[in-house]
């Protein structure tokens, strides 16, 4: 693919997550199967595979185009004009770095509007099942009901932008919008998981959420968490505990000073069966390619054992003691929970501590 040139800045992005982002401009298997061996998932293929009627449902699903192929059919499809405004080198760097490394809350990647005239419908399709592709089905309806809730909808304020040759080497998709930031990219970007960092959030009833945060549909994920809290003995709730939550955006490896919480090796077996289960539920909205990635990216640093759960006393919502804020963090794994004043996520793994990303928060 021949160098693209693209003015610094096209990228534009929102620094603050807007509570009215619609008038804002644009510059699958059980979490205990996810937890067990790939002898068991082998097994539990080989069950499936005995029903004639699972089969076929197989089938079917492997006869459908994977987001990847979907992304190819589009780069294929683009006209010049098109990919002067969605395409990218590999590198392509601006005032953030390496632009596909990039993530925020809040932001457009490109001025490449998925729902604008810019795209034909057939390619607006492709867009949308490639999307819908790298989530879990039992997902799509907490997923439209997010994109709703924060941006009037799935098409409505999204932007992709295409990196490298789909064809021929090393690519990735990105679409960004107000509380996401996913990717798409066959497992060719080296070492990170996901493609690179990734965005999710929800602000469900108000931007200023109360403390049962009514509606959100990531807030299970942060009760699960919880649960794990109340499991912990008094010195393990000292450990776990910490007065003060990091800037949100601080997802790169090793951006904390000292090690802060408590190591999942020193947990009990319950707990430590718990916190892969907390683990499980995190990854439970994509695809499973994806949560095999990340158990892949963790056990070459060492595994869940060797990650750190973080609470944060601090914005605790109606100071009830259900705890917000949290993180976990490994030597090449964050995944960063803030609850307050409505959900915020931030991911980034790798199967190695030196892969860099840049944030804004």
């Amino acid at each position: 693919m021949n160098p693209i040139e693209h003015p610094v800045g096209k990228a534009s992005l929102i620094n603050d997550c807007c509570q009215n982002p619609i008038e804002q401009k644009p510059a699958a298997p059980s979490r205990r199967v996810f937890v067990k061996t790939a002898a068991l998932a082998s097994a539990a293929t080989m069950l499936a595979h005995s029903s004639s009627s699972l089969l076929r449902a197989e089938e079917k699903s492997a006869a459908a185009p994977t987001s990847e192929n979907l992304v190819k059919t589009l780069f294929q499809s683009l006209t010049p004009e098109q990919r002067e405004e969605v395409c990218y080198d590999w590198d392509y760097k601006d005032d953030r770095g390496v632009l596909r490394t990039h993530v925020s809350n809040n932001w457009q990647i490109s001025d490449a509007n998925i729902g604008s005239k810019l795209f034909t419908k057939d390619q607006q399709e492709m867009i949308e099942a490639m999307f819908w592709g790298l989530y879990h089905p039992d997902w799509h309806d907490r997923i439209r009901k997010q994109l709703k809730d924060d941006a009037g909808g799935y098409g409505k304020h999204q932007s992709i932008a295409i990196f490298g040759d789909p064809e021929k080497g090393p690519f990735e998709l990105v679409m960004t919008g107000r509380h996401l930031t996913i990717r798409c990219d066959g497992d060719t970007t080296p070492h990170a998981c996901f493609g690179g960092p990734i965005f999710y959030g929800h602000a469900a009833e108000a931007f200023n959420e109360e403390p049962s945060h009514k509606g959100n549909v990531f807030w299970p994920q942060a009760l699960k968490a919880n649960s794990l809290y109340t499991m912990l003995d008094g010195k393990q709730r000292e450990q776990a505990l910490a007065p003060q939550a990091p800037p949100e955006a601080q997802v790169n490896f090793g951006s904390q000073k000292a090690p802060v919480g408590l190591l999942v090796a020193e947990m009990s077996k319950d707990q430590q069966a718990f916190a892969a289960d907390i683990l499980a539920t995190l990854v439970e909205p994509y695809r499973q390619i994806d949560r095999d990635e990340v158990m892949k990216c963790l056990a070459a640093q060492g595994g869940l054992d060797q990650c750190r759960l973080t609470f944060y006393r601090s914005n605790d919502l109606g100071s009830d003691g259900v705890w917000d804020n949290w993180r976990i963090e490994g030597p090449a794994f964050v995944w960063h929970y803030r609850g307050a004043p409505h959900v915020h996520v931030w991911v980034n793994i790798a199967d190695t501590s030196n892969y860099a990303i840049t944030t804004r928060g």
